[in-house]
């Protein structure tokens, strides 16, 4: 007998809602269908297990078949199927009455939408004009019904010939989503999103290669596996098994440094393989590579929400059903079981990493150039994180030895520490670019850490919260012997107009797009009779802020460069010793210009800082080559 009926739905627009708001994704419907064919055949299982059902189980799989010519794309599964009553209950009576109440409703609690109201099933009609359901219970006397509905809330239930247990959804694709009546695309999504269920999904048979084409065997294309590596125990696998599996979820990338195998059944259920994987300085590429699945259904790969901002850089993949995700699967929304989650994640994380450092402390050196720009970003960005992460961070010299923070503070703590009893840790960001200054504190008996991180601004300034009695001091800040400075110094006298000459003078042959403070210093006869620097403070302050670490009015001012001149060396002497007295500013600026021996003073500092550019470092060129025939050649 045919019955017809209308929807439970007050409202006549309410595909259109679930079309352009509940699943504005059109392909994840193929992904609803299959997980409510692989529920329906999980608890075919469960039944047969308790004893309550005894009848023959057959194959357990999901079937997925395509007709391209007729458009048409099956979904058939063997499970528990429906009873008409069923069928009326759970396709029929979508209980919402407007589009706007329904929302209003349970924007609380759009966890447990899906299944209470069927609407995995309705995202079928984003890519169909019609939907039938063929579909036989498996309690005893059970008959077949089919229902019937073309994208209108009416729609038609009869009995049908159907022997078999189970449901077959078939979808008549529309002429406007055509796609989806195409193998290629039916393929592409069952591997995004079905390539881990728990139950075999089979599409059509494997091929091979034969008279110059792809033909059909006769073996079943099983398109995922039904048990996971995350499912798995540790205990059985080897190391050789998690980089398989790497290589299968990401086959165009480096190998992984080390994982971490997530299982925990209390207070939440959660399990999963994280990666660390190569970084380096790519943090914004290495970004988004966390699969998320909800009992082994892929749901998204963007996991913001549920772990915190450093570990999006990991790779692998989360398996939660205690994840509350929006009525689409495809958001996930913030509750007491995500803090949980996500903190449960980061102590896992800090578990692994301070394990390799007290037991495999080699390893852990061998990679942590790959490694430590996601210790930093962790240590920045968590509190928590950074507190166990004192521990295992380690520290890298310009020798390419490695130290914990502690255990560098207290190496270099009898050398290094100042006259106001702060241990100086100095630092090169470049060691080709700052070699003359690393190899000037060496010779002090000093250390240089090398500091090449792009985080490594904002990680100083950690480092300095954190460590009593430590400050950082890049190694080309300022000379070496004022970076730790062991007692109080004896500088240059000069009056308030000598200073302003000294100043005038230097700047008159310094490049005009910088800005300058020129001082007077006392740093030995055999030093430098120029030293360019840019204070610590300005410096850091100006990479932080490139960094969007705020403080944008650093950012914003134009470069700030110390220059030091040596009173005690002889060259600077001698240029001081031939400017005549009491010149007006006019005057200064031309005695520098045509000073020749000034200039070559000045652009030998500005070439020892990559400064010297242009027709200023052809005009240097020519004048040494000068220099040099006049000592060699007259």
């Amino acid at each position: 007998m045919s019955t017809t009926g209308t929807i439970g739905v007050t409202t006549e627009n309410i595909f259109p809602v679930i079309k352009k708001f509940l699943y504005s994704d059109h392909e994840i419907f193929l992904r609803e269908l299959v997980a409510n064919a692989v529920d329906a055949t999980q608890k075919m299982k469960a039944l047969a297990a308790s004893g309550e059902c005894n009848a023959e189980l057959g194959e357990l799989a999901v079937r997925i078949e395509l007709d391209e010519a007729a458009k048409t794309l099956k979904v058939i599964d063997n499970g528990i199927g429906m009873t008409e009553e069923e069928v009326d209950k759970y396709i029929n009576q979508i209980a919402f009455s407007s589009a706007g109440e329904f929302l209003e409703k349970y924007k609380d609690q759009l966890s447990s939408i899906i299944g209470h109201f069927g609407l995995g099933f309705y995202s079928a009609f984003m890519v169909a004009e019609k939907v039938t359901i063929e579909t036989l219970s498996w309690k005893d006397g059970a008959k077949a019904v089919k229902w019937s509905c073309d994208g209108s809330p009416e729609y038609t239930m009869e009995e049908c010939a159907k022997l078999d247990r189970g449901t077959v959804i078939t979808l008549y694709i529309a002429d406007d989503e055509k796609e989806y009546a195409e193998k290629s695309r039916i393929s592409t999504l069952l591997n995004k999103y079905c390539k881990f269920m728990p139950v075999p999904v089979i599409f059509g048979k494997e091929q091979e290669w034969k008279d110059g084409k792809y033909i059909d065997t006769e073996k079943d294309d099983l398109i995922n596996k039904v048990e996971p590596l995350w499912a798995r125990k540790p205990a059985d696998l080897k190391d050789e098994d998690y980089n398989e599996f790497y290589k299968a979820l990401y086959p165009m990338a480096e190998e992984p440094l080390f994982h971490i195998h997530l299982n925990v059944d209390y207070p939440f259920n959660l399990t999963g393989i994280l990666y660390f994987p190569k970084i380096k300085n790519n943090v914004e590429i290495s970004r988004n590579k966390i699969q998320l699945y909800c009992n082994q259904m892929f749901v998204t790969d963007s996991v913001d929400n549920i772990v915190p901002d450093f570990l999006t850089l990991l790779h692998g993949v989360i398996d939660s059903p205690d994840i509350p995700l929006n009525v689409s699967r495809s958001y996930l929304q913030s509750d007491s079981n995500v803090k949980k989650i996500s903190t449960y994640i980061t102590k896992k994380v800090a578990d692994r990493l301070d394990e390799i450092f007290r037991n495999e402390r080699q390893q852990l050196e061998e990679k942590w150039d790959n490694l430590k720009l996601f210790i930093e970003y962790g240590m920045l960005s968590d509190e928590k994180f950074c507190d166990r992460a004192m521990k295992f961070c380690l520290l890298k010299n310009t020798e390419n030895k490695y130290f914990s923070i502690e255990d560098y503070k207290t190496a270099v703590a009898g050398e290094q520490t100042d006259k106001d009893n702060k241990v100086v840790l100095l630092y090169a960001t470049d060691q080709e670019a700052q070699y003359s200054f690393i190899e000037a504190a060496k010779s002090k008996g000093y250390d240089v850490l090398l500091m090449d991180c792009q985080l490594d601004s904002h990680f100083v300034n950690l480092l300095e919260t954190k460590l009593e009695n430590v400050t950082f001091a890049r190694v080309d800040s300022d000379s070496v012997d004022n970076l730790i400075a062991k007692e109080d110094k004896i500088r240059p006298e000069l009056s308030e107009t000598e200073q302003e000459d000294l100043s005038a003078i230097f700047q008159t042959v310094l490049p005009k797009e910088n800005q300058y403070y020129v001082q007077a210093d006392n740093l030995g006869e055999n030093a430098m009779p120029i030293l360019i620097t840019q204070s610590e403070f300005m410096r850091r302050y100006r990479e932080m802020s490139a960094m969007g670490g705020g403080m944008n009015f650093y950012g914003e001012m134009p470069p700030m460069y110390n220059i030091t001149v040596n009173m005690q060396n002889p060259l600077v002497a001698k240029i001081l010793a031939a400017k005549p007295a009491d010149l007006h500013k006019e005057e200064l600026a031309d005695f520098a210009s045509g000073n020749e021996m000034l200039k070559q003073v000045v652009d030998l500092a500005l070439l020892a800082n990559g400064m010297l550019k242009g027709k200023d470092l052809s005009d240097f060129i020519a004048r040494s080559a000068k220099v040099v025939e006049d000592a060699y050649l007259k």
